[in-house]
């Protein structure tokens, strides 16, 4: 019954993500003939009759819905339509990107599971001794793809020569961008995974275990058992994200693959590519999905079903070191933007483009002469409330559809669709903004934190402790509040403070396509994004906003950690 209900879920989702993005012209109020011709000839003058003409070749003037029912009927048949912008064949321009990103992504899994581990390994030696420091894990979690793979390139590729700066030809093209893919998904994993061992360690078999003279190293063997069907559905969401939501680092690296694809076919409205690579997107996840689950299942063994797992043990906090790290690298981090909002943010000077730190400018200056203290500190209010607030929208929604068992597919789907498509659906009902870009980010941000509660909360309802309350009486939602919630909640909420960074990223890069926060308004993902292409002629443009964000993701694992469970 759940398995039919989650493929019913699956079904659904994936019909509804296809017909809105049937709908993308007509939801954006743009004219797509005018669209697909820009795309085919640049900014060369168009005629009534070359528009006229592009609308009867493309039928659009048939309607939405007439081109979703036809190219429903060439699906049947294996027939996935042809570009609107180039005429090439929709199957064979998509089995070719979707070759190279899902090579990219495999490598890129590979640095992602060494980081983890990487991360995870004091917490196995020390055991529950302590509980994790995370730090390291934040900071790499809060990286900006797009500028990591921009300083791989310039100091691996272009500096020293050892591997391509562009193109796809060969593994040692693929090394360069896995990193840039892998370190911040690796970290994330590897967060995820230094929260869930602690619980592991505190179960009751580790205490008979150690009694009984069991090696440590056995041990903690079977502790990262029972710690990895936590982990597993976030790695399987991030085999679809490092697949189609690469753009960026796929954009740096002149790589074709799939995410480029995506948003290069969303951008210019060729609505067949488009639907191909979500099509090919959605089968990824499911497919993920199905795997994870299988495996899930298999490490938790006979006792899911008999309702013989220990509960989500509680862990110890971080101690008063804790505190009073985060508490001062929140005071040198509030200093800092104190002393940005005493100066001005829009003030023009170039003469003084790209100045370096000076008594003047600490921070230096933008590619406009624009002071960075200032706009470090005027975007500091709007980037850290905007994706508080986003982060805080996730958590309720992912926690709330995490526990419906039914949802599962809702969040496979919702995982597939690149932020930027979703930010073009969202514009297009509730115009370019702040608020739609929020909206867009937190259409697809839900879903790890759903995959996540969905895989702590089963755990959780076949643990022994719930099955007493059940023979005691306790209804259903007395379980939900005493029982399954309390395990879940701190978990999960210190995941969703770990995204508050790569949300900040997130809606930076829909401002970037002016979908988001318009300029000259200061922001911190668009201080980033604005100056990265001066990057090597002036680091400092960069290296504020990217240390500003690796404070807060050090601040959030800080804070997040002070009392665990």
């Amino acid at each position: 019954m759940k398995n039919a209900s989650v493929a019913a879920g699956r079904v659904a989702a994936a019909a509804a993500l296809l017909a809105l993005t049937a709908l993308l012209p007509w939801l954006t109020r743009t004219d797509p003939a005018l669209t697909v011709l820009h795309a085919r000839y640049g900014d060369a003058p168009t005629t009534p009759e070359q528009l006229s003409d592009v609308r009867d070749q493309l039928g659009l003037g048939e309607g939405p819905f007439t081109f979703l029912g036809q190219w429903a009927r060439g699906l049947l048949h294996g027939d996935l339509g042809t570009s609107w912008v180039t005429g090439a064949d929709v199957g064979a321009d998509v089995s070719a990107a979707f070759g190279v990103s899902v090579s990219l992504m495999a490598y890129a899994m590979v640095v992602a599971v060494l980081v983890a581990v990487a991360l995870c390994l004091p917490t196995l030696r020390r055991g529950a001794t302590r509980p994790p420091g995370g730090v390291g894990a934040g900071i790499l979690a809060a990286l900006p793809e797009f500028l990591l793979a921009s300083v791989l390139a310039t100091l691996f590729a272009v500096r020293l020569g050892w591997f391509p700066a562009q193109g796809w030809q060969s593994p040692a093209s693929a090394v360069l961008p896995a990193l840039a893919l892998g370190i911040p998904a690796g970290a994330v994993l590897g967060r995820l995974g230094q929260d869930a061992l602690p619980a592991a360690f505190a179960e009751p078999w580790v205490r008979t275990w150690r009694a009984s003279g069991l090696p440590r190293a056995r041990i903690a063997r079977h502790a990262a058992r029972r710690a990895l069907p936590a982990v597993l559905p976030q790695a399987g969401l991030t085999v679809v994200g490092l697949t189609g939501a690469a753009a960026a680092v796929e954009a740096v690296f002149a790589i074709p693959g799939l995410g480029g694809t995506a948003v290069a076919a969303a951008l210019d409205l060729d609505l067949p590519l488009l639907q191909g690579c979500l099509l090919v997107l959605l089968a990824l996840g499911v497919a993920a999905a199905v795997a994870v689950g299988l495996l899930r299942r298999r490490l938790l063994g006979p006792a899911l079903k008999a309702g013989a797992l220990p509960g989500l043990a509680r862990t110890p906090g971080g101690g008063p070191a804790r505190h009073y790290a985060a508490g001062a690298l929140a005071a040198a981090l509030l200093a800092v933007i104190i002393w940005g909002l005493t100066r001005d943010p829009l003030q023009v000077d170039l003469a003084a483009r790209l100045a370096p730190p000076s008594a003047a400018h600490p921070f230096g200056t933008d590619a406009l002469g624009r002071d960075v203290l200032a706009r470090l500190g005027h975007g500091a209010l709007r980037t850290l409330a905007v994706a508080a607030a986003v982060c805080a929208a996730c958590l309720v929604a992912g926690v709330a559809l995490g526990l419906a068992r039914w949802t599962a597919g809702f969040s496979e789907v919702a995982n597939a669709l690149p932020a930027i498509l979703a930010g073009l659906l969202v514009t297009g009902l509730f115009g370019a903004g702040t608020a739609g870009a929020a909206v867009a980010v937190a259409a697809v941000g839900w879903a790890p934190l759903a995959a996540h509660t969905a895989a702590l909360a089963e755990t959780e309802r076949a643990s022994g402790h719930v099955e007493a309350a059940l023979v005691h009486g306790a209804g259903r939602r007395h379980i939900l509040r005493h029982h399954v919630l309390t395990g879940v909640l701190p978990p999960v909420t210190r995941h969703a403070v770990l995204r508050l960074a790569p949300t900040t990223l997130a809606l930076a890069s829909l401002s970037f396509l002016g979908l988001g926060t318009q300029p000259p308004t200061p922001e911190w993902g668009r201080l980033l994004m604005e100056n990265l292409p001066y990057a090597e002629r002036a680091p400092w443009s960069v290296l504020a906003p990217a240390a500003a964000l690796a404070c807060v993701g050090a601040l959030a694992v800080l804070a997040a950690s002070g009392r665990r469970r």
